[in-house]
Parts: C-alpha cells; sequence; structure tokens
C-alpha cells in the first residue's frame, strides 16, 4: 500500500477518470476543434461585456472631485450643470463641454455607439461605408455596424444556448420514458411525434408574428415547441438497447425503483450520444433565429440581430459592407461550433484511443 507524502492541501483535489482521461486527449488531439472552442469562449466572454466594449455612454465621469459611472446609473443633465432634468446626452458637445470646464473627464468605451445609437454627423447619407469613426461603416438607418454585431452575436448564442439546453432535457426526458418502457408507451409517443413533427414551424411562426409581437421568450417558447424533438430518436435508442443488459435486468430484480435505474444507471450511457449532438443542436438553433430575423419574422425591430443585418445588405447592394460583415461574423460563428462539434464526437467516440 502506497501512502502519499504531500499534505492534504497539495493534493490534488480534482482527478479524472481513465475513461475521462482519454475523452479529454482525443478532444485536445483534434487541434481545430480545440483552438475553436477557445476562440469562441473568448468572443462569448467578450461579448458578454458589450455594454463596456460598446456603448455611447462614458465607463467613467469625474465632475467636481465625484466619480459617476454612466454605464451603471442614469444621471440627468443637471448632475453636470445643465438644464434639463432628462437623462445626459454625453455625446453632446454641450454636455462634454461643461465637464471639460469644471476639470472632470470622460473615460469612454472602446467603441462609442450602442446597437441603437444614430450617427448624426455621418458626412454622407446612411448607410455609410467604414471609417476611423465607424469602423465597418453604418447600417442604413445610422447605427454603427460594430456595434450591432457584439450585441447581436450575443444574442444570438445567448439565444442557441438557452435553446438548446431546454431542448435537451425535454428531448432526453421524453427519450427516456419511450425508450425505457416501450410496448404502447413507445407506440403512441412515436405517433405523436410523427404528427407533431410534420406541422409546418415556419407557417405557425408567420402566423403568431401577425397575432402578437415576438419577443425573445415568446420566440424561443414557441421554437422550443418543435425543437425538442431534435434528442428522443437517440436517447430513445440508447434506452431500448440498454434495458436488456443484465445489469439493468438485475437491477429491477432486486427491486430498485425505476426512476433509480433510468438516473443512475441508463442515462449515463444515453448522454454520450447527447453530448455529442448537443453542439450541432447548437448551430442549429442559431441558423434558426437567423432565418427568422432574416426573413422579419425573429426579434422585435431594433433588436441587434445577425439576420436583419444580412436582411440590410440584401436591400442595400450599394453597401456591400453591410452584407459582408454578417455573412464573415456568421460564418465565423458556425464554423467555430462545427469544429467544436467534431472533436466532441472524436472525443466521446470508444474507437479512438489514446496514443
Amino acid at each position: 500500500m502506497s501512502v502519499s507524502l504531500l499534505p492534504s492541501f497539495a493534493r490534488p483535489k480534482f482527478v479524472l477518470s481513465p475513461i475521462n482521461r482519454r475523452r479529454w486527449h482525443n478532444f485536445r488531439a483534434n487541434k481545430r476543434g480545440y483552438w475553436s472552442l477557445w476562440a469562441f469562449l473568448a468572443l462569448f466572454f467578450l461579448s458578454l461585456f458589450a455594454e463596456f466594449i460598446a456603448n455611447d455612454k462614458p465607463l467613467l465621469v469625474t465632475f467636481k472631485g465625484e466619480i459617476y459611472s454612466p454605464v451603471f446609473v442614469s444621471y440627468p443633465e443637471t448632475a453636470f450643470g445643465g438644464y434639463f432634468e432628462t437623462e445626459a446626452d454625453y455625446r453632446d458637445p454641450e454636455v462634454q463641454r461643461l465637464i471639460s470646464e469644471a476639470g472632470g473627464t470622460i473615460i469612454w468605451p472602446l467603441i462609442r455607439y450602442d446597437y441603437r445609437t444614430i450617427n448624426l454627423n455621418l458626412p454622407v447619407p446612411a448607410p455609410a461605408p467604414p471609417s476611423a469613426e465607424n469602423w465597418l461603416g453604418t447600417d442604413d438607418q445610422g447605427r454603427d455596424v460594430v456595434a450591432r454585431l457584439i450585441y447581436g452575436f450575443r444574442i444570438s448564442v445567448l439565444f442557441g444556448l438557452v435553446l438548446t439546453l431546454a431542448s435537451s432535457v425535454i428531448g432526453v426526458a421524453a427519450g427516456a420514458v419511450q425508450g425505457y418502457f416501450g410496448g404502447w408507451t413507445d407506440l403512441l409517443f412515436q405517433r405523436f411525434i410523427e404528427i407533431w413533427t410534420s406541422v409546418p414551424t415556419l407557417y405557425l411562426l408567420i402566423i403568431m408574428a401577425a397575432v402578437i409581437e415576438p419577443s425573445f421568450w415568446i420566440l424561443l417558447g414557441i421554437l422550443l415547441l418543435f425543437s425538442w424533438v431534435s434528442l428522443v430518436g437517440v436517447v430513445r435508442a440508447e434506452f431500448l438497447r440498454g434495458r436488456n443488459f443484465e445489469y439493468i435486468k438485475a437491477a429491477r430484480a432486486l427491486g430498485l425503483k425505476d426512476t433509480t435505474i433510468i438516473f443512475k444507471h441508463l442515462l449515463p450511457n444515453a448522454m454520450v450520444a447527447t453530448l455529442t449532438f448537443m453542439p450541432f443542436i447548437l448551430n442549429s438553433s442559431i441558423t434558426t433565429l437567423t432565418s427568422l430575423d432574416f426573413l422579419g419574422f425573429g426579434l422585435p425591430p431594433g433588436s441587434p440581430s445577425l439576420g436583419e443585418l444580412l436582411a440590410q445588405g440584401k436591400a442595400n447592394l450599394q453597401a456591400p459592407w453591410l452584407g459582408l460583415a454578417g455573412f464573415f461574423s456568421i460564418a465565423i460563428m458556425l464554423s467555430l461550433l462545427i469544429f467544436i462539434g467534431e472533436a466532441v464526437r472524436d472525443a466521446f467516440d470508444p474507437r479512438k484511443v489514446m496514443q
């Protein structure tokens, strides 16, 4: 028996099991997927702080010895010696003059535009071409394209993540019930899924958009009604195969509850296939939102949307920077997700062994 000479606080607290160590090794062996994961996480992490990167409000303002943070708190113009009780417009030259004359300073974010901010000082009619002030130009309403890309990337990924996680939970639960119990439960559920998947989702969204204005959560709920079936077949097959294993029959003979057998013995095996498919489901969720926004049945007008940017590029062929910015941002994002999905698939492939 070997005894570790390291003190308890110096011993590693987290040790991977041999099978998880093999999976992690296989994932890292796929260099394209491994580095795509880090690139995607870096872009997503930065987009979470979009208000500190692209905003028409300063990060900090010093005025007469006081420190203000307009990003977090709305201050009236009178707080800086102005005349109006409404929120100060920090892009207004008069407000900037009041602050500078009092010896104050303004610390701006990297991009001085929010996704809603309209540049009223364009030298040419909107959409304006790329310039030192607007790096990728403006759209047909004078809004900065870079700011809308950053905010649009964040909302697209968050929408895809929430839709993927929610649909995976429902799909795994439905597939587990079908595969474990089988018989009439499986038969009736399969007929229901066949009928449910035959409902035209796009037509339903068009009808709903005519009745109510789609929002983030309403759109998420409608798409969730149909997206959960993507994992049912995979999980159902795993449960149909696993419920006839000897150790499952032994667990039933010992009197274990069905819920215990499902969650403790069968679900871990089914999660391998589920995790392999999840990056591709995330990709599909983001593509669906982009397509709906492009057709005009997605998020409310004015929302930062990659699909809406593509639609503007289609409507303004004289401004190629709109279509190119939207195309490359979506292409890079979806390519990173595809590469990550391929690496996850390799990681859970039992035929691959560590070299």
